[in-house]
């Protein structure tokens, strides 16, 4: 359990004659984790698009009289945590783009990810005279993608011409009247699959979505890939030559165990992350636990391979939200209070290896600590099953600062000393990446040894985006 939060999750369905606005609704449950701020849902006929979107959960936002009147034939659906833009409703998604002239030419786009150049998108939307109405880097593509269209090309070509001048990570998913289009930015940083569903097509952030409304996953979308999904069929057209560098957190803790990433479930991935923790910080002691629930799978690893017994000895309450979403730190504090309750009987007089993905703020791991000591426990060790992280992200997850993160420029020492453990161990960046299987070079590992695969303007480096009056973003 850490304070991180994620970017958001995206959902797309084309399946003319189903009821893809209830399709769509469900497949968000799916997708609940990745935000739980905002919920958004657009519909698509051949003649119109129509959307609906609120401050909330999924089923807070919509309910069978909403759900009943968005008819079409295709759809996206949009859960959002803001990592550019403000936790308001006007930053909620999808973002419409109406064309007042002709309705069938509106479009509708949802994002997964942070754009870099915001700022320089914000003064050449300006110079076309068509600023912005939020604080929202979602809108700003969408305005450009919009503008290019009406210029007089195909949709597919202004879609491609406007891809040229967005960089920063981006999964897309985007309705027209005609289709449902995904995009993939050339590095990948964000995870978007394609599935197979009724005679028609799903796309999602995690194929984890797709099960529910009875999907079948195909592949993922890949890095630099445009895929257009319409009655003719699915098409697929790269933009730009991949360069894979994914992130490494999807990996150990933002999506679902039971997702497919490069075609392999991320739930082993976990487990072999535990493993090679027990291997690389062994200890003594009678019990290991995890930090529910993220920190399960690479628990049960860390037994496995240690061979010391595994209980779950923090009881979760289902019914409170992922502390990491919530948006203010009193919110986190109040929110691991009412989350978890210790087990005396499991805990009281043992030596306890608490394991959890990793650390970012530290907050919550300093609360579960004293949870275990205040309910008996003799000995605390805790283990991550990631590596210290030190540098902000600017590709779409919320640590934009330094002073959010408590590994940066403090020791191993006084980062245990801040937590309150007894002892206290992370994964190394060479374990990490051994455990997915996959290539070094493909992964994004920017927070953790600030190699950063797209370079980040200085305006961005102080701080998320706000929008000013006449001036673009600047910084907060």
């Amino acid at each position: 359990m850490r304070e991180a939060r994620d970017k958001c999750g995206v959902f797309g369905v084309y399946a003319p004659g189903r009821d893809v606005s209830r399709i769509t609704y469900y497949s968000l449950f799916a997708l609940q984790h990745r935000g739980q701020e905002s919920s958004g849902i657009a519909v698509a006929s051949d003649r119109h698009i129509v959307c609906f979107k609120a401050m909330g959960l999924v089923q807070q936002v919509f309910d069978e009289e909403i759900l009943t009147m968005m008819k079409g034939d295709a759809a996206i659906g949009h859960n959002r945590y803001s990592t550019t833009g403000g936790s308001t409703k006007v930053n909620a998604q999808p973002v419409m783009i109406e064309n007042e002239d002709d309705p069938s030419r509106t479009i509708a786009v949802a994002h997964n990810g942070n754009l870099v150049n915001t700022w320089e998108l914000a003064g050449e939307l300006a110079g076309l005279g068509r600023p912005p109405s939020s604080t929202s880097d979602t809108e700003m593509l969408g305005l450009l993608l919009a503008h290019e269209w009406e210029s007089g090309k195909s949709f597919d070509e202004a879609l491609l011409e406007a891809l040229k001048r967005v960089r920063g990570a981006y999964s897309l998913v985007i309705l027209t009247t005609d289709g449902l289009y995904a995009v993939r930015d050339p590095n990948g940083v964000r995870p978007l699959a394609v599935g197979r569903f009724d005679g028609g097509y799903v796309v999602a952030s995690e194929s984890a979505a797709f099960s529910i409304v009875g999907g079948e996953y195909l592949r993922e979308v890949e890095p630099g890939e445009v895929v257009r999904m319409d009655a003719d069929g699915i098409h697929s057209r790269k933009f730009a030559e991949p360069d894979i560098r994914m992130c490494m957190f999807e990996y150990f803790y933002f999506c679902r165990p039971d997702t497919l990433l490069r075609g392999e479930e991320v739930y082993s991935m976990r487990v072999e992350m535990g493993r090679r923790l027990a291997r690389e910080a062994p200890v003594e002691a009678d019990v290991v636990t995890p930090v529910p629930d993220s920190g399960v799978p690479a628990a049960i690893g860390y037994a496995e391979e240690s061979g010391i017994t595994y209980h779950e000895a923090l009881v979760k309450n289902r019914y409170v939200g992922r502390t990491f979403i919530e948006p203010l730190q009193a919110q986190r504090e109040l929110g691991v209070r009412m989350k978890l309750n210790p087990l005396r009987e499991v805990i009281e007089g043992k030596r306890v290896v608490l394991v959890d993905d990793s650390i970012v703020r530290g907050s919550t791991s300093r609360q579960i600590v004293r949870m275990l000591r205040v309910a008996g426990a003799s000995e605390v060790h805790m283990r991550l099953s990631s590596p210290p992280i030190k540098y902000p992200c600017y590709y779409g997850i919320d640590f934009g600062t330094f002073e959010e993160l408590i590994a940066a420029g403090r020791s191993l020492e006084e980062i245990n000393q801040m937590v309150g453990a007894d002892t206290l161990h992370y994964l190394s960046l060479e374990g990490v990446v051994a455990a997915t299987g996959l290539p070094y070079g493909e992964f994004c590992l920017a927070c953790f040894n600030n190699d950063r695969p797209i370079p980040v303007p200085e305006q961005m480096k102080i701080g998320k985006f706000i929008l000013e009056e006449a001036q673009g973003p600047k910084q907060r």
